[in-house]
């Protein structure tokens, strides 16, 4: 009897090795395939990529020339530039002046904090990010909540100021900016469905329905693993050909 349960003991252990085995290969390939899926370039032909502050000037040139006989793998590129009242990608202008000798539209993306004036974040916002008209429409990254703020900050609040950081950098940019809502940030204000600005939606592999999903810029692969690049990026969708959104 003891040699029957030492038996099914060892053939229990091997299954549970098989077993685990398959779900991490499972695991494993269905990470690969998020982390290298693209959407249909013959369904979705204006392709795109958002730089964050880890990515420098060289990311932007690999982008513009790293493709088949020197071709751009992308369409057109946004970058972050400010953060809040006081954080910058102070490489910014070089990410620019580089996008520019590439003939790639490039745009800036300011990260808004409901926690700080409005005053302050425009002001950041206008000393990095020049008057040019062959920017793309500035956007405007809306994540964090009023409820994330040391002292909590109603939805009334802001909303109001998030009104004038808007109109304040749309005087500088001569032009409505783009609204990037999260889906939470959406849930919590509803502000990107009321706005009557473009949208910036993200929603990874599948098209976003939140905020009425009438997207102009989709985040459709948040984590995009490119063999050109050394770092993942995010790989962004346009409806419109970004040169009618540039000048």
């Amino acid at each position: 009897m003891a040699e029957i349960v030492k038996k099914y003991r060892r053939i229990w252990r091997m299954g549970a090795v098989v077993l685990a085995g398959a779900l991490l290969t499972g695991a494993g390939s269905a990470w690969w395939h998020a982390a290298h899926w693209e959407p249909s370039a013959k369904s979705y032909p204006v392709q795109g990529a958002w730089l964050d502050q880890r990515h420098d000037a060289r990311t932007v040139l690999t982008l513009a020339e790293g493709g088949a006989d020197g071709a751009p793998l992308v369409r057109f590129l946004y970058a972050t530039a400010s953060i809040g009242a006081s954080g910058r990608n102070e490489r910014f202008a070089e990410e620019h002046e580089r996008a520019g000798r590439s003939g790639l539209p490039v745009g800036a993306v300011h990260v808004f904090d409901p926690c700080v004036p409005a005053d302050r974040q425009s002001a950041n916002f206008v000393t990095l990010v020049p008057r040019d008209g062959d920017l793309l429409p500035p956007a405007v990254q809306l994540d964090a909540t009023g409820e994330d703020c040391p002292r909590p900050v109603r939805a009334a609040e802001v909303e109001s100021e998030l009104v004038t950081f808007l109109n304040q950098i749309e005087a500088h940019a001569g032009r409505r900016a783009i609204l990037a809502p999260s889906a939470a940030f959406e849930e919590a204000y509803g502000f990107g469905a009321r706005s009557q600005r473009p949208l910036w939606l993200a929603q990874d592999r599948a098209e976003p329905a939140y905020a009425g999903g009438n997207w102009t810029i989709w985040t459709a692969n948040s984590a995009l693993s490119l063999p050109q690049l050394d770092m993942s990026i995010g790989w962004l969708v346009m409806r419109s050909d970004p040169a009618e959104e540039a000048g």
